[in-house]
């Protein structure tokens, strides 16, 4: 509210306005949305992101095939507009098998930057609490994972799983907690040594809650930014294991499998390759952006997010 006074010489009004008005103060929460809003590329990426996933979950719903249905009439056919994308050799509608393949990537994306994360923040804040014996078995646990050929595991496994999408986020899990977790540890050797955390070990606070409670909700910003990232590593490897064929597998399609099928016919149908490879790049390209924004909006220290 302002309070309006008259003076008698001029008859002019003063506005005053009260320090409520003035000294408006801003909950975290709006002051990472402000900084990141500052971010015009990753405003760019999230856009992108969001309308990927809105076409991921509904834009089956704007064609009339499915990703099984066989055109026998439209086989190779370039895009028009009854098919879209065009059509592969066998008659299917490239569209409805890019969206569902997009679908695909994304849930696995998701789950396995999710899983991951929670598996390395866990271990990660519990090695740096616990220390001694239970930090060098951790630790000692993701050197030898960091060393072993991870790749050719992920093959060897998935391969034996038939191509169910299911048991590639399990491999994927299993196999990409490591580094998240040895970043979280190394950032958490220096949180455990704050007064919070003494004063909960001298009040027998259980280690498993102080890590829960008190360590890994202080290391958010982190854990968000590596979550984002994890979704561009997890399509990358979902990508490159499909389309060596250790992936996804007919009937089920995902971006991988549709850049293996299309680089095998790049010379005669190259629509088939181009439009699965656009859209994973589109994809890539706009979580790497949102990345990028939340890490400059999250730290305080960056000079990217402006002032606050």
């Amino acid at each position: 509210m302002s309070l309006q006074q008259s003076t008698k010489d001029t008859g002019e009004f003063i506005d005053q306005t009260t320090e409520q008005d003035t000294g408006k103060r801003h909950t975290r929460l709006a002051l990472y949305v402000k900084r990141f809003r500052r971010n015009v590329p990753a405003v760019i990426g999230l856009a992108v992101f969001l309308v990927l996933v809105l076409v991921a979950a509904f834009g089956w719903l704007l064609t009339p095939y499915a990703i099984a249905d066989i055109d026998f009439m439209a086989l190779s056919q370039p895009p028009n507009p009854t098919h879209w994308f065009g059509t592969n050799s066998t008659g299917l509608d490239l569209y409805s098998m890019t969206v569902h393949g997009l679908g695909r990537s994304l849930i696995i994306a998701l789950a396995v930057a999710g899983l991951t994360i929670v598996i390395a923040a866990f271990l990660g804040a519990l090695a740096a609490y616990r220390g001694g014996k239970t930090e060098a078995v951790i630790l000692g646990v993701v050197n030898f994972l960091l060393v072993c050929p991870v790749f050719l595991l992920e093959a060897v496994i998935a391969q034996k799983s038939g191509g169910s999408w299911v048991w590639l986020i399990f491999v994927l899990t299993l196999f990409g907690w490591m580094v998240t977790a040895r970043v979280i540890w190394q950032l958490s050797t220096s949180i455990r040594e704050r007064e919070y955390i003494a004063a909960a070990r001298y009040m027998g606070v259980p280690g498993i809650v102080v890590v829960l409670r008190h360590m890994v909700p202080n290391i958010g910003s982190l854990l968000v930014v590596q979550f984002v990232l994890g979704i561009v590593s997890t399509v990358m490897s979902e990508t490159a294991l499909s389309f060596l064929g250790f992936g996804i597998k007919i009937p089920d399609v995902s971006l991988g499998s549709l850049l293996m099928d299309g680089q095998k016919v790049l010379s005669t149908t190259p629509w088939a390759f181009f439009f699965p490879a656009g859209t994973m790049m589109l994809l890539t390209v706009s979580v790497a952006l949102m990345a990028d924004g939340l890490r400059d909006a999250l730290d305080p220290n960056s000079a990217a997010g402006g002032r606050a």
